[in-house]
């Protein structure tokens, strides 16, 4: 066993179905099928059965998983002290507007806990780069939000949020219990960046092309202040914090945004690696927790 071929029954296993975890590990699906075939004979053991919906592990399999886990971490462990004796060990963490005090303060206590060597630098992006960094190679991973181009990254969803239309208190809109962004043709929107994603901008503005009309926003508070002051609409998660005098009306035409961890697809390091798996493992954790408390 190499610990390439556990990364690869991990995802396997952790996806249940080859083509997700091939799709998963940026390969097709024929070499991650030998990979697992090969591991099965070195093992002498079957470890995954096959059923019409992908594979579920057998208990060889769960046996394999359990420890393969925590093996791949240890070494990813090691890897990062190495590193830190030397003097590399430095993690740039991309922050789009609030991500990093919706996530950073979950994450922290736990990733200093397992890297108390690791140096973790911020890096605040504005609205017009919505992969917080990642483009300009400036940060290693990025708390942000889909969707924007995102060809060359993967990403891990933490946490999907409704859409609302801030408006004015004073707004015909405001008192609504939910509005339709296809029946409102001619708001006034505020306007980002000529460079924005054009995805980005797609999504959170009803422009579907960069416009010379006003002063580009690109902050959060800046569009939510330009709402207030000038009567202008934009959206934002339902649950984002705004100024007295403004509203959130839900959205029943926009998909929920999905806040999420990003990362390149290719050249991953272990402190990458370390920190996506501790945000899953929280996020997972309080969403369990929340629906043991609502059932």
């Amino acid at each position: 066993m190499d610990l390439q071929g556990l990364r690869y029954f991990v995802a396997v296993a952790e996806e249940r179905h080859i083509g997700r975890a091939a799709a998963r590990l940026r390969m097709t699906q024929p070499p991650l099928s030998r990979a697992v075939h090969r591991l099965e004979a070195d093992l002498g053991v079957t470890l995954f059965d096959r059923i019409p919906s992908g594979v579920e592990l057998t208990e060889a399999g769960r046996t394999l998983y359990d420890d393969a886990r925590s093996l791949l971490e240890q070494a990813d462990r090691l890897e990062t002290r190495v590193r830190s004796a030397a003097g590399r060990a430095t993690l740039t963490v991309g922050s789009l507007a609030d991500t990093a005090e919706l996530v950073g303060g979950r994450i922290a206590s736990v990733f200093r806990q397992r890297h108390p060597h690791v140096s973790v630098r911020i890096h605040e992006a504005d609205l017009a780069d919505p992969s917080a960094g990642l483009r300009a190679g400036l940060v290693d991973v990025a708390l942000t939000r889909l969707p924007f181009q995102d060809t060359g990254l993967r990403s891990h969803v933490l946490h999907v949020e409704p859409v609302g239309l801030v408006v004015r208190d004073d707004d015909p809109l405001a008192g609504q219990p939910s509005v339709r962004l296809a029946d409102l043709p001619d708001r006034s929107w505020v306007r980002l960046p000529a460079e924005t994603d054009q995805v980005w901008r797609e999504y959170w503005t009803g422009e579907t092309a960069a416009t010379d009309q006003g002063a580009p926003m690109r902050t959060i508070q800046e569009c939510l202040q330009a709402v207030l002051w000038n009567g202008l609409s934009a959206l934002a998660p339902l649950d984002q914090v705004t100024p007295a005098g403004l509203v959130t009306v839900p959205v029943a035409d926009r998909p929920p945004s999905r806040l999420v961890l990003a990362w390149p697809s290719t050249g991953t390091s272990p402190l990458v690696r370390s920190f996506v798996r501790i945000a899953a493992e929280l996020y997972d954790r309080a969403a369990a927790d929340h629906g043991r408390t609502t059932t």
